[in-house]
């Protein structure tokens, strides 16, 4: 019943049509896009569960003092209290200085706990090696680590990760040319000339021919207003043009870790005639012992001379096949009829896989077949 209903699942899940998306939903801007930050820093204020001897976090602390105008030897200090960390950051599109960022803070040496612990101030480095944002502050961190004197320990869930929200601020903005290009580029989330072709048409009956033009199976070129004043306007009602997405190519997706199948609505098959059956074969190890005892009468005498026994294999071999009859499917055969054929034979999801690869071998499979 389960793997009916798994396959049923399937099928009901795929809409009859497709229903309109808006572009915002469907593409983004060319260049309009977040960018990774990250940098080396050192928290402080730990409860013994820093880095310890570490000699890079002793070097660091030593680097922080100098700057603060202290000379001391890296040898002398103690980092039980310390720990080197990775900050990682996103600066969104559009930030400007001053703005605040959330920031993650990872630790990069043999500290146990980040619990309690205070970021100093971190440069933190985009991939062109300009500082863009600055970040310090308190950690928020959801882990605890506690280890007893024994050598026994307890840690729920990650102590050496914390998160400061806010905890960074932007000093320089991300240059861009949403506002001097002639034309912004709409690139679509997923590859497809149809729906390339759609947009364009959307694009176009809105403001009028020749403002868009579909350049490949993913982008779109829209040429933009001439007075950079109007371009957030512009944008604003572009992105709410509503396109109906074209419909997408016949594809099947194969978990093979999980055994979940994923059969798209235009997957059809070509003539095929498919039989599907079990075998089970059962073997019962058995043995006969035969104690092979000698009896020996002499003087009165019963003497019982043990000799080895014998042992006798008895083994048996039970061979159940679980014969379905063959089904054949007609050309174009939809979706519906190819899940009800397969679960005419009970197949399992793993059969289901061996059934569609081999109908992709034999050609009679029109559709991808992707295997994840």
């Amino acid at each position: 019943m389960f793997k009916r209903v798994f396959l049923l699942i399937l099928l009901l899940a795929l809409p009859s049509h497709v229903a309109a998306d808006r572009l915002k939903d469907m593409t983004s801007v060319a260049g309009v896009r977040s960018n990774p930050l990250v940098g080396y820093g050192l928290v402080v204020g730990l409860s013994g569960t820093g880095d310890g001897n570490s000699g890079l976090t002793r070097q660091s602390m030593q680097s922080i003092i100098s700057r603060l105008g202290l000379e001391v030897d890296a040898r002398n200090l103690d980092a039980r209290n310390a720990a080197s960390v990775m900050v990682t950051a996103e600066l969104p599109p559009f930030v400007k200085p001053g703005q605040k960022l959330d920031v993650t803070i990872s630790t990069a040496g043999r500290a146990q706990s980040l619990k309690g612990g205070t970021l100093l101030m971190t440069p933190l480095m985009g991939a062109d090696g300009q500082v863009y944002a600055i970040a310090q502050g308190n950690m928020v961190v959801g882990g605890l680590g506690v280890k007893a004197g024994d050598g026994s320990s307890l840690v729920v869930n990650i102590p050496t990760v914390g998160r400061i929200p806010g905890g960074a601020l932007v000093e320089r903005m991300v240059e861009t040319a949403f506002l001097e290009a002639e034309y912004l580029v709409l690139n679509l989330h997923r590859n497809d000339f149809s729906t390339a072709s759609s947009v364009a048409e959307a694009i176009n009956g809105m403001f009028g021919d020749g403002v868009a033009l579909a350049l490949d199976g993913t982008s779109v070129r829209v040429r933009a207003p001439s007075d950079p004043a109007n371009r957030v306007a512009f944008m604003s009602i572009l992105e709410t043009i509503e396109v109906e997405p074209a419909e997408p190519r016949a594809q099947v997706i194969v978990n093979a870790r999980t055994g979940t199948v994923v059969i798209g609505g235009s997957v059809k098959v070509t003539p095929a005639a498919v039989t599907h059956g079990s075998l089970t074969v059962q073997v019962n190890e058995d043995f006969n012992v035969d104690g092979n005892a000698t009896v020996v009468n002499g003087d009165n005498n019963v003497v019982v001379n043990q000799a080895p026994p014998v042992v006798t294999p008895d083994s048996g071999i039970t061979a159940i096949e679980q014969v379905n009859p063959a089904f054949v499917f007609d050309p174009g055969v939809s979706l519906a009829s190819l899940v009800d054929a397969i679960n005419s034979v009970g197949a399992s999801p793993a059969d289901l896989v061996a059934i569609l690869e081999a109908l992709h071998t034999a050609g009679a499979l029109r559709a991808e077949l992707i295997v994840i």
